[in-house]
């Protein structure tokens, strides 16, 4: 197995069962509360959870978030979730391609289509990657698997930290609006659980990006998976940024105002509840990975069915409480802002 192949499966066995979550950060969901409706009128049969997505629609605002690829144990764990994905009309996401870029015999690893010819699919593949290639090339990979968007994920923070990665994040912005002008298709900047600020979102928008996955922190810390990778004399570095990043719903309502025809929420969202609070806040729709991951290697494809109909009933329950019929109802709903999530929206800047 390669190098890349090898870290791909470190990555499962550490997100499915390591210690690489935030110890202290979280998300901030937490903080949002919503106002209860006593009189909601409704009936929970007529709540209607679709959303229209990059062009296709979604049955519920969920995407089972970007994962893995690459390796004999990945090609299973993206062809399951796929066909499920398929099944119950999410979107679906794929890892990192930059293993199938650097190795075409792994590219069967990544292609989903035969069992989720439907699905809204991202393909991904890193920024830092991404500056060294041609438009087409990039281009190339998003058709290999016949994604209808591609993603372009951002990850200062866990390349620092881990052995060998990489270490000059020069000419990124001019990269991205290189391949907004020159790409045909969507094209979904995304971080990989540090989140992003509004200054960035602002940046991003400003290059012509449409589309944004804020990827915050409180889920799984990137930092603290390369942190257990790396051997005991370098794991200094990454225990002092373990905690680094945004929380997903300071990055989420950060990211809101400016313009962007999609905003996706991923980075520690374990809840309908939270789905629900992400899309108050201003995304289009929520991406889960980790526990996802967990349902799967836990319990198969029962288990995730079963974690997913749980989303999705809380999901619906928070939208009868608060008097929602649709995801744009959603969107008005009373709330409260706690006090940390209240400092960040004041002072982190916009």
């Amino acid at each position: 197995m390669s190098e890349i192949g090898k870290r791909k499966d470190d990555h499962l066995d550490l997100a499915a069962r390591g210690d690489v979550g935030f110890h202290h950060t979280t998300t901030l969901f937490e903080a949002v509360r919503f106002v209860h409706d006593a009189l909601p009128e409704l009936s929970l049969d007529e709540i209607d959870t679709s959303q229209r997505v990059l062009g296709k629609t979604l049955r519920a605002p969920i995407l089972i978030a970007g994962m893995t690829g690459g390796t004999e144990r990945a090609a299973g764990i993206n062809r399951q979730l796929a066909k499920l994905a398929q099944a119950r009309g999410y979107a679906f996401g794929l890892g990192s391609q930059r293993a199938m870029y650097k190795d075409p015999s792994v590219a069967e690893s990544y292609r989903v289509r035969d069992v989720a010819p439907d699905v809204l699919l991202l393909g991904n593949i890193g920024l830092v990657q991404a500056a060294q290639m041609q438009s087409d090339e990039v281009a190339a990979l998003a058709r290999s698997v016949a994604a209808d968007a591609l993603c372009l994920h951002l990850n200062p923070a866990q390349e620092a930290v881990q052995a060998g990665g990489d270490r000059d994040f020069r000419n990124g912005l001019s990269t991205i609006a290189r391949l907004v002008s020159e790409l045909a298709l969507p094209l979904v900047v995304k971080e990989t659980g540090c989140g992003i600020s509004g200054s960035v979102a602002r940046r991003l928008r400003a290059a012509g990006v449409r589309h944004l996955d804020v990827s915050g922190a409180g889920g799984t810390s990137w930092v603290a998976v390369e942190t257990q990778r790396a051997q005991a004399s370098r794991r200094g570095l990454g225990e002092t940024f373990w905690e680094w990043g945004i929380p997903t719903a300071a990055s989420v309502a950060l990211a809101a105002g400016h313009g962007f025809d999609t905003v996706f929420a991923t980075g520690g969202v374990s809840s309908g509840l939270d789905v629900a609070k992400a899309i108050a806040l201003g995304a289009h729709a929520a991406g889960l990975a980790r526990p996802v991951l967990q349902a799967l290697e836990g319990g198969g494809e029962t288990g995730v069915e079963d974690f997913f109909d749980r989303v999705e009933a809380e999901l619906r329950t928070a939208m009868l409480l608060v008097g929602a019929r649709d995801l744009a109802a959603l969107r008005r709903a009373a709330r409260v802002v706690g006090p940390e999530l209240s400092l960040w929206l004041g002072q982190a800047g916009g």
